[in-house]
């Protein structure tokens, strides 16, 4: 499969498992999961068929891994992002003392002076590294990363929640959290 169709593919699943699945008439059972049949059936019946070879090509090779099988390989989820309600079944974890956020060099000003808010998501979105915090920002235009005490937000008692690719998660970050990086 070329890279263009992976593309179209993972776009195509993101909006449906983590924004209107009810828009191809599914519903996430809890953990966000809905069966594989179903997904491939449903999108067969919009006009947007997907083969099951597709289907694990784009899971195993999607750069930021944003989907799973469960064990059995008969269910799939987003692994975060969501909009819609969904309780992910994360436990609370201690994050490493330093986590990142990538975003638009336009939004800096704000950010650093209202802290960090999930927006339409559930939770805020962090890197673990500034190389992948670098590429969420460039989504955004020429990308600023923000350095996140996550450290002292946890012994302040922010709770932190870790998915399955590796996305920290939290409720919101406030100002006195965050330091621009210098990256010269």
């Amino acid at each position: 499969m070329n890279q263009q169709r992976i593309i179209r593919i993972s776009k195509y699943l993101s909006k449906y498992l983590r924004h209107q699945p009810e828009h191809l008439g599914l519903t996430l059972a809890p953990g966000g999961w809905v069966a594989v049949d179903e997904l491939l059936a449903a999108c067969a019946h919009h006009n947007f068929p997907i083969s099951r070879d597709e289907l694990a090509e784009v899971v195993v090779l999607n750069d930021k891994q944003r989907f799973a099988f469960d064990p059995s390989g008969t269910l799939i989820r987003a692994n975060q992002g969501h909009s819609v309600n969904i309780d992910l079944g994360l436990e609370p974890l201690t994050p490493p003392a330093t986590l990142y956020h990538g975003t638009g060099h336009r939004a800096v000003a704000s950010i650093l002076r209202e802290g960090l808010h999930r927006m339409s998501r559930h939770h805020v979105h962090l890197s673990r590294d500034i190389p992948t915090a670098r590429k969420v920002g460039t989504r955004h235009g020429r990308p600023s990363i923000l350095a996140v005490d996550a450290a002292a937000m946890h012994r302040d008692g922010y709770v932190f929640l870790c998915s399955a690719n590796g996305v920290w998660l939290v409720d919101h970050v406030p100002p006195s959290y965050l330091g621009l990086v210098n990256e010269e």
